[in-house]
């Protein structure tokens, strides 16, 4: 359907991408001012944010502390005004074509709170980056991280087999272990934690989370190659004092969950989270004999303390976490030892201990002048079995960076540099064998950004590491984003990785076959470049905000560690890339308020993952090439009704399946399919009650596991999981929240 809209361009909508390309005019009236520091106006603030209120448009000051806005792009007569190291400010311009606006400096870093619904899709910064916030959480169950992109399209969340309940995220057609997982931009759950990763932050924890396309920061390490996924967590200083959360659904899985935040003096402030969960009953839908979920109870504990005084801001926590998991054969009884029982079963307990510690002190007088400290320490320690495998493993890990921040000459011109060091310690046993390695990693790092204050922002870094195992690595990043327009935006990135896997860990999932495992030689580092843009337009129709993406990213391998069930049907075999790996990702998303509180959200994905498989370049296994998203977000005044609908498509997938005799003959493939989610919220003064559906269509993937009658057959494989498992799920709970 084709719209025409005077003095603007034209629009072509369809249900996948309603927005095409809009360029507001430019002879509109302007808000013209300038950004000073208020303890000596002589000081101009430069790079300043100025944006109008509710909108996500606005602009930065120039060397002079200079800005422009158009007064047509605002919809109240106010502008936010933010700078780092100040306080930021909400003017009233009504009537006024020229100001000088002042900031009062702050010693510590303050948070621009805008009223009304917050931009998912940021205009500010350089790199590619959406956020999913506290309103898009609460359209889901989000029990825990896994269920937190449910709603989001960047990310894609897969069940890894049918029996363990292991999950993944996927990002740029990448498995997640190529994403950075971090935790207030501390990297968090890598290694070993890797199979239940998700599982292991619960959803009443997180604030909301970045979405990072590309290779990011140099800041946090060399591991990122696909993205990183920044999950902020809840603040001591701005948390409600009390939150309560349950939650129930149709399997009989059940979850509990308390906050409690004080202050303690004018000085400390803390919270304390805590979640638990636990699923009892024995659920059996497609009649297999096997349980569709594994059995599982989980107790997590996360206590945060934040310190700030004047020019010091300091925040240390601890998390504490037990998990119990048994899968298998509705039969399979966990007391008995498997070689005693014809049953096939899974088991899995996990421990583990978490701490960290961020510290920072900026310059008196000098707010763009700081330096940190972060410092992290983690233990996980793991026993499970899979049938008649047992897999078992300890990882010891710690990381210090220490960082420092300051401009050369004028605020367009900032750098950060540090140091940093990591080490890690694994121990891993599969049944008769034993894997060890330690890792001492010191390195240097340094990011310079550029930023003309009008329309041009640069950021450029690198770090030099040096590797016990494997060397000197170094790591360049480059991030550029150019605004054709305050409403047009152009980002480009480019940047290599580094990772040392873990392979069995990485790829849990072939432990629930029969397929034997082998390596063909020692495992080198994997090593990848990605390069990638993006282009974001925000518009206007009918007196209404949206937003279109699109982005391309391509991500080519020098090393790969390849998992290959291609060549030999019962085996899974790793090697070193020998020849090509590569994924190509395209991506379009729409955003648009169609009416007064409804936002739809639409997204098409177009994925090319190819790897070289014994001298053969095929499309990698479990991962469609075409997948469509819809979300529907309906919400009254004051939130007291909310309503959402999500529903998506995936298309084919090849599949790497026991029956077959080559490589590239034979080929399988999964069927295409539908899901549909959907969730409705009541609130009131400080409860709030919900009640939603997974998988409303009550598709699931025909036959899951193969040679499920015969468990411990040649045949057995329940690692081709491609689609919904359980079927249709029911689920109601409730909130309650105390300011």
């Amino acid at each position: 359907m084709a719209f025409k809209l005077k003095g603007q361009n034209r629009l072509l909508a369809s249900i996948f991408i309603l927005y095409f390309a809009a360029i507001l005019p430019g002879a509109a009236q302007q808000l013209t001012g300038r950004v000073v520091d208020q303890t000596n106006t002589s000081i101009p603030l430069i790079g300043a944010n100025v944006v109008w209120k509710g909108t996500t448009i606005g602009t930065s000051t120039d060397v002079l502390g200079n800005f422009a806005l158009s007064t047509a792009d605002a919809l109240t007569p106010e502008v936010i005004v933010s700078y780092i190291g100040y306080k930021p400010d909400t003017i009233n311009v009504n009537g006024k074509s020229n100001i000088t606006i002042s900031l009062t400096p702050t010693s510590k870093l303050q948070e621009v709170v805008v009223e009304g619904q917050q931009a998912r899709y940021s205009s500010l910064t350089p790199a590619n980056s959406q956020v999913i916030t506290t309103r898009d959480l609460e359209k889901s169950a989000c029990c825990n991280l896994a269920e937190s992109f449910e709603t989001n399209a960047s990310v894609e969340v897969s069940t890894t087999d049918a029996v363990s309940g292991a999950k993944q995220i996927q990002m740029l057609g990448l498995d997640g272990s190529y994403t950075l997982l971090t935790t207030d931009n501390i990297p968090a759950l890598r290694g070993l934690a890797t199979p239940y990763r998700l599982n292991y932050l619960s959803g009443t924890y997180i604030e909301s989370i970045d979405i990072i396309k590309g290779t990011g920061s140099v800041l946090n390490g060399y591991e990122s190659i696909s993205g990183q996924v920044n999950v902020i967590l809840k603040d001591p200083e701005k948390a409600e004092r009390l939150y309560f959360n349950l939650y129930g659904n149709s399997l009989a899985k059940f979850d509990a969950n308390l906050n409690l935040a004080t202050s303690i003096g004018d000085k400390w402030n803390t919270i304390l989270m805590m979640h638990s969960n636990h699923l009892g009953n024995r659920v059996d839908r497609n009649k297999d004999g096997f349980m569709d979920l594994p059995l599982g109870t989980q107790y997590n504990v996360f206590n945060k303390w934040k310190y700030s005084h004047k020019d010091v801001v300091s925040e240390f926590g601890i998390n504490a976490l037990r998990e119990t998991k048994i899968g298998g054969q509705l039969k399979y009884n966990e007391d008995v030892p498997q070689e005693q029982q014809p049953y096939y079963g899974t088991n899995s307990e996990t421990d583990r201990l978490m701490a960290y510690n961020k510290s920072s002190y900026t310059f008196p007088g000098k707010p763009y002048q700081s330096i940190g400290m972060i410092t992290s320490v983690a233990h996980h320690k793991f026993n499970s079995s899979y049938g008649l495998r047992d897999y078992n493993g300890e990882q010891n890990s710690g990381s210090a960076r220490l960082i420092f921040q300051s401009i050369l000459g004028h605020t367009g011109h900032t750098y950060k540099a540090g140091l940093s060091y990591n080490y890690d310690n694994y121990n891993e046993t599969l049944t008769d064998s034993t894997f060890d390695r330690t890792e001492h990693v010191p390195g240097a790092f340094v990011e310079y950004i550029y930023t003309n204050t009008k329309n041009l922002t640069v950021v450029a870094g690198s770090r030099v590491d040096y590797h016990n195992l494997y060397g000197t690595v170094f790591t360049p990043r480059l991030n550029v984003k150019f605004d054709a327009t305050p409403n047009t935006i152009f980002r480009i990135a480019a940047g290599k990785g580094f990772r040392v896997a873990n392979p069995i860990a990485e790829n849990s999932a072939i432990l629930v076959s029969s397929r034997g495992i082998r390596t063909t030689e020692e495992l080198l580092p994997e090593q990848a470049w990605n390069l990638g843009g993006s282009f974001t337009q925000y518009f206007e129709l009918g007196g209404r905000p949206g937003t279109f993406v699109t982005d391309y990213y391509y991500t080519t391998f020098t090393n790969q560690v390849v998992l290959d069930m291609y060549t030999n049907p019962g085996e899974a075999i790793f090697y070193n890339l020998q020849g090509r790996s590569y994924s190509k990702s395209f991506q379009a998303e729409a955003q648009y308020e169609v009416l007064k509180g409804l936002d739809v959200k639409a997204a098409y994905k177009f994925f090319d993952v190819k790897t070289t498989y014994n001298n053969q370049l095929i499309q990698k296994p479990m991962i469609p090439q075409h997948r469509f998203f819809v979300n529907l977000g309906f919400a009254t005044p004051f939130d007291k009704w909310r309503a959402d609908l999500t529903g998506q498509y995936f298309g084919l997938m090849p599949l790497a399946t026991m029956e077959q005799s080559s490589t590239a003959a034979n080929m399988s493939e999964s069927d295409e399919f539908y899901t549909l989610n959907a969730q409705i919220s009541r609130a009131f003064k400080r409860w709030e009650v919900y009640i939603g559906g997974e998988n409303l269509l009550n598709y699931r993937q025909p036959n899951p596991i193969t040679g499920a009658d015969e468990p411990f057959g040649s045949n057995f494989d329940a690692s081709m999981v491609w689609g919904p498992v359980t079927g249709r799920v029911i689920y109601a709970g409730l909130r309650f929240k105390l300011d």
